[in-house]
């Protein structure tokens, strides 16, 4: 799995993600590959993504191909994400099902969004979460989200905050390894 954050503070957003990648109980750590492939830019945002590798390669060809990527309210998201989802299905062929009593069909991807207007999370049935300070997703969440909780009110920036986040994750979780990649941008002016 993996370790991503997104943080929010002294009016700057950011996002982060540990490098490893994993199949099973097979390492592909970053000097083995070329491409840090957990985080997208797809507009002025950056998506963060966890659980299968696949759905680096997936959302990349699904967001170039999509005429309509709007990531600027959690109303937004919803419905750029409900828009994806028969995408998904129809032309990387997605396996939406995981249990037979499940509400929705899933689109199997946990995501988290920074952008000018905030920081955002998104889950498999489509659930949209509009974050304050911070959030983290993947099997290192646990350990980032403690870390930055001990840590918001002494760290300075954002990017602060986040990076002692994925840190977290990667020393502590087994499916997380270095190197940290971070990205920053202000809020957009009367969103902070």
């Amino acid at each position: 799995m993996t370790t991503i954050v997104v943080t929010r503070k002294n009016g700057t957003v950011a996002i982060g993600a540990d490098s490893l990648t994993t199949f099973g109980d097979t390492r592909l750590g970053d000097h083995h590959k070329r491409v840090h492939d957990k985080i997208l830019t797809v507009g002025d945002s950056y998506v963060a993504l966890c659980g299968s590798a696949a759905h680096f390669v997936v959302m990349e060809n699904v967001f170039a191909k999509t005429d309509h990527v709007d990531f600027s309210s959690r109303a937004a998201i919803y419905e750029t994400f409900r828009r994806l989802h028969p995408l998904l299905k129809e032309h990387a062929f997605l396996n939406p099902k995981e249990d037979d009593d499940d509400p929705y069909e899933s689109s199997q991807i946990t995501a988290l969004i920074a952008n000018e207007t905030g920081i955002y999370g998104v889950y498999s049935y489509r659930e949209v979460f509009a974050f304050e300070r911070f959030w983290a997703a993947g099997s290192g969440r646990n350990f980032a989200l403690g870390a930055m909780f001990a840590a918001h009110n002494r760290a300075r920036t954002a990017d602060d905050l986040a990076r002692i986040g994925v840190t977290a994750g990667v020393e502590f979780d087994k499916n997380s390894g270095g190197p940290v990649e971070i990205h920053t941008m202000r809020i957009k002016k009367g969103k902070a």
